[in-house]
């Protein structure tokens, strides 16, 4: 079974929490995060927001990239309006907190997992385009070995047989010189 993103709190899930700032950049409000976690109380939450800061510091990555306080106005009941800490957290940060959350919480353990599978498909997908760049530049180096000994041959307008055993080289059927 994949899971394609943290289990859904009421109708809204990990990315559609997701927002942009106006760089373009992807952020997510911890407040609006923290019901998805499964933390009802805020200073909880906070602890576990906490716990991933120092987590990132450690790691050699500045928390004040990651974790940016921000503050949101809400309503009290009687009309009012005051102001509550957050956080306007990168993907990093998310992942952090997942990972250091509270490990008896469902919502953590299948944030985790969602955050475990992202990190193994990126991998995947940076495996294959490795992969294709290398064969790419194999079949270019390849080509640009054929041009080369071609030339070589043409300018000093020897046969195949006399160059490759001033060499002393073999080539193959695919046309690789190898040491022989």
């Amino acid at each position: 079974m994949v899971i394609r993103s943290l289990p859904v709190s009421g109708s809204v899930s990990f990315e559609e929490l997701k927002k942009t700032n106006e760089h373009s950049a992807e952020y997510w409000s911890a407040r609006e995060l923290q019901p998805l976690l499964g933390y009802s109380q805020w200073r909880r939450f906070e602890d576990a927001i906490k716990r991933a800061m120092v987590s990132c510091g450690q790691s050699g990555n500045n928390p004040d990239y990651h974790f940016a306080g921000a503050g949101n106005m809400i309503g009290t009941g009687k009309g009012a309006f005051r102001e509550v800490s957050d956080f306007h957290l990168s993907r990093f940060a998310c992942y952090l907190i997942a990972q250091n959350g509270d490990p008896r919480k469902p919502e953590i353990a299948a944030a985790q997992k969602y955050f475990a599978i992202q990190a193994r498909r990126q991998e995947m997908s940076d495996a294959m385009a490795i992969l294709s760049v290398w064969k790419s530049a194999s079949r270019r180096v390849r080509s640009l070995k054929r041009f080369l000994v071609l030339h070589v041959m043409l300018a000093y307008r020897i046969r195949c047989s006399e160059f490759f055993m001033m060499l002393d080289t073999k080539v193959c059927m695919a046309g690789w010189v190898m040491k022989g």
